[in-house]
């Protein structure tokens, strides 16, 4: 073994330079380990990402939505997504929100599903608390 490393110094030692099969094999090994632990973990990034922009839009279309109630007395009879859009409501690409309104037109729900991930995140007005539902 110090046979080898001494004739490895020794050809080093000459002006032979660069690096052997070995020591490139573990290089690319480690590089694919490293890979295969990153790719996993970026991709749960990127649907998290999504769900936070449906999660953004719930929010900002219940806004909207308090918006129009003010116009119109408190109520939210007739409220549409176009309703909502013009009263502020500014919907991202791929994201879509379904507004329904309760009992009496006092309250609503607001329903929000994106094309890129799974499940229906809703928006309760009585409690102002959004849930996620997934989808079977």
């Amino acid at each position: 073994m110090n046979a080898r490393i001494r004739a490895t110094m020794d050809k080093r030692a000459r002006g032979e330079k660069g690096f052997t099969l070995i020591e490139l094999l573990v290089v690319v090994i480690i590089i694919g380990i490293l890979a295969a632990i990153a790719i996993p973990a970026f991709l749960k990034q990127r649907e998290k990402a999504w769900a936070a922009q449906v999660v953004s839009d719930v929010k900002n279309s219940s806004t909207a939505a308090e918006a129009f109630a003010t116009e119109h007395d408190g109520l939210y009879t007739g409220m549409t997504t176009a309703l909502l859009t013009a009263n502020g409501y500014n919907p991202t690409a791929g994201v879509t929100v379904t507004p329904t309104v309760g009992a009496g037109d006092k309250t609503y729900t607001l329903a929000g599903t994106s094309t890129k991930v799974a499940g229906t995140w809703t928006y309760d007005s009585v409690t102002g608390i959004t849930t996620k539902t997934v989808a079977p």
